[in-house]
């Protein structure tokens, strides 16, 4: 999948990523930097986090079936302390609006001043357990930007999943 992350990072001009759900946590498993001016870098690879603490594992948790989510999130609920702007109630409104429309969203509830935007890349079989996000400073963001972003991550992760069923 780095072709991929590769792609929306040229695609995109910022810093993508590869997550993968690990348990309660989404581990990086690979981070590829945009051409924009300004990097933004939340997480490293190797870095893990908690399902819902960030674009990319807030769309693994919500590619989980519900009842399954909702139990991890209970679970990972005392190790939200270190999120201020985090919890249970936040994750789910995070997760509805993750199955709603395709996309997790972080807009500074992880990190300050950041925007990530994530996706599910959908499973052979089973639930989706990668999904290829990116971030950015949130000052660069615009509506009409989001709009070129989720279009371009949308259609790499297609090429991806093509690739992959050949």
């Amino acid at each position: 999948w780095r072709h991929v992350v590769e792609a929306v990072a040229r695609r995109t001009g910022v810093t993508s990523y590869l997550m993968r759900r690990s348990g309660l946590e989404a581990v990086c498993l690979v981070k590829v930097d945009g051409n924009a001016v300004v990097r933004f870098v939340p997480v490293d690879v190797g870095q893990r986090r908690l399902l819902g603490v960030g674009a990319g594992a807030t769309a693994l948790l919500a590619a989980l079936e519900p009842a399954q989510a909702q139990d991890m999130i209970r679970a990972m609920t005392p190790g939200l302390a270190r999120y201020p702007r985090l919890g249970p109630d936040s994750l789910q409104d995070a997760v509805a609006l993750a199955r709603r429309t395709g996309f997790a969203i972080s807009q500074g509830t992880v990190v300050d001043g950041g925007f990530g935007m994530g996706r599910a890349v959908p499973a052979d079989q089973g639930v989706p357990h990668l999904a290829i996000s990116i971030a950015v400073h949130a000052s660069m963001v615009t509506e009409s930007l989001i709009a070129v972003w989720k279009k371009a991550i949308a259609e790499e992760i297609q090429i991806g999943v093509d690739g992959h069923q050949r």
